[in-house]
């Protein structure tokens, strides 16, 4: 192991955070470096571990706080800790946290090394490359010389409010620990083919490719432009283009992901990314499951849905206020008789974004956006069954707009504390029997995904301007909150 590390003091979060960073360096460099000492033919009787760097707090008294904080707090006294991993991604939202506990309880935080030790596959630096032939050279099992990830201590019990603490160990300071988020950043490179440094904190989820297609060609006319407060713009394979640059044709043709992102970036993580998570709640939960982990302040659901009433028009909107949520897959870890509520910041920005652009409001607006329950189920082809029973329950239900993916992503900004919305765009009526007719879907595409998209970048935009003590809703916290947002 590495030398031991003296727990220290701080009075400053930017020290603080400085130490963090320089415990991790030091930690991950040491696991690399035996990996590859041991490749080159080193001792392989000897174990190798280190550890996660820890960030600690103590209070005593029962602090009266500004009543309108979501987060920044601790709820009793006591002892709160969190492991802590990549200290350079979030650097920013780590002194901003430390900031927040210094100012409100007015005592010291302390950095420390934890008992949590740092799985080897983990200590790698981003983007890099191990040769399968030099694990091959140390001729014994990984899991003999060095700790591997464990699934054990990698869950979310946390965020889902089940976590119990053992006697005498300190509660937790944040929603996730370092081997969980490490284990998302990990995901979050494979599934969208960007790393997570890329990543903004206004996230704008889609189900088809016509609005990836109008971002990324709005984009790179943003760039060319000389970005219009944007610095870059990111694709998949990671392949940049800065803001006074054209996009390269050259560029060889990458192999989409699962569910790849682009990301419009600013400073400090404040522009837009973009992610197509294609059809189903499965993919819904997957990319919002490790998203999560970068504490992002917003993220909202652009799609198509099919609208329930015969009122509705091909292309009309639908602003959620309520979901049912027929998904399935977050049963386990949100009960499907916890309520959703609508967020007033986002529901606002979307309409404010819906005016803007089309130039409607008051009375007129409701021409073409309709509010209300949004249902969400698992089963694209339930027009193929009995329809009774699912028909009755969405008219019972008041909802007026059907799709797979939106109550997924609002329960899981619900239980991650993640602001959400959702702005959906009519694009059948199947209970009215009105379909798209071939020629018709081609022109509804071209002309409502970019409004559609247009209002989205412009609510991303104002919720950017907002303060983000106002965003982040006291409504996502539960009885015993962690004090990290």
């Amino acid at each position: 192991m590495p030398e031991p590390f003296a727990r220290q003091n701080f009075d400053d979060p930017a020290e603080a955070v400085a130490a963090l960073q320089m415990l991790y360096a030091r930690n991950t460099k040491f696991l690399r470096d035996s990996f590859s000492a041991l490749a080159s033919g080193g001792d392989i009787n000897t174990r190798y571990r280190a550890f996660y760097p820890e960030v600690g707090v103590v209070t005593n008294s029962f602090t009266q706080v500004d009543s309108r904080q979501a987060y920044g707090h601790m709820p009793t006294p006591g002892h709160f800790s969190t492991t802590i991993t990549r200290p350079d991604l979030f650097e920013s939202y780590l002194e901003e946290q430390l900031r927040l506990i210094m100012r409100n309880h007015g005592v010291p935080v302390v950095v420390s090394e934890s008992r949590t030790p740092i799985p080897l596959h983990f200590a790698f630096l981003e983007g890099s490359y191990v040769d399968g032939a030099a694990a091959e050279r140390i001729r014994r099992p990984i899991r003999d010389l060095f700790d591997v990830p464990d699934l054990d201590g990698t869950d979310d019990q946390i965020a889902n409010g089940t976590f119990e603490v053992a006697l005498g160990e300190a509660r937790p300071l944040a929603p996730f620990t370092a081997q969980r988020i490490d284990y998302s950043l990990h995901r979050l490179s494979h599934y969208t083919a960007t790393t997570p440094n890329h990543f903004q904190n206004f996230v704008l989820f889609t189900n088809y490719q016509f609005y990836i297609d109008e971002f990324v060609a709005r984009a790179r006319e943003l760039m060319a432009a000389g970005g219009g407060g944007y610095t870059e713009f990111v694709e998949p394979g990671n392949t940049v283009t800065k803001a006074g640059e054209s996009h390269s044709s050259d560029i060889t043709a990458f192999r989409l992901p699962q569910m790849p992102a682009y990301h419009l970036k600013k400073p400090n993580h404040g522009g837009i990314t973009m992610v197509n998570i294609g059809v189903g709640p499965s993919n819904a939960k997957t990319i919002t499951d490790h998203i999560a982990v970068l504490r992002p302040h917003a993220w909202v659901m652009l799609g198509h849905c099919a609208g329930l009433r015969n009122t509705q028009a091909l292309g009309d909107y639908v602003l959620a206020h309520a979901y049912v949520r027929e998904d399935h897959v977050l049963d386990d870890d949100l009960p499907v008789w916890v309520p959703i509520p609508p967020l007033a910041e986002i529901q606002v920005a979307l309409q404010e974004a819906v005016q803007e652009v089309t130039g409607l409001s008051g009375y007129d607006l409701k021409r073409i956006m309709r509010t209300g329950t949004v249902a969400t189920i698992d089963n694209r082809n339930w027009e193929l069954r009995d329809q009774r029973g699912p028909v009755q329950r969405l008219s019972q239900s008041r909802a007026i707009a059907l799709d797979m993916e939106s109550a997924t992503i609002a329960a899981n900004g619900f239980r991650f504390r993640v602001p959400y919305g959702t702005l959906l765009c009519v694009s059948d009526k199947p209970l009215h029997g009105e379909l798209k007719l071939p020629g018709m879907a081609t022109e509804f595409y071209k002309r409502q995904v970019a409004q559609h998209l247009t209002i989205g970048i412009r609510a991303m935009e104002k919720l950017a301007e907002m303060p983000m003590e106002r965003l982040h809703s006291r409504k996502l916290r539960s009885f015993s909150e962690t004090a990290f947002q």
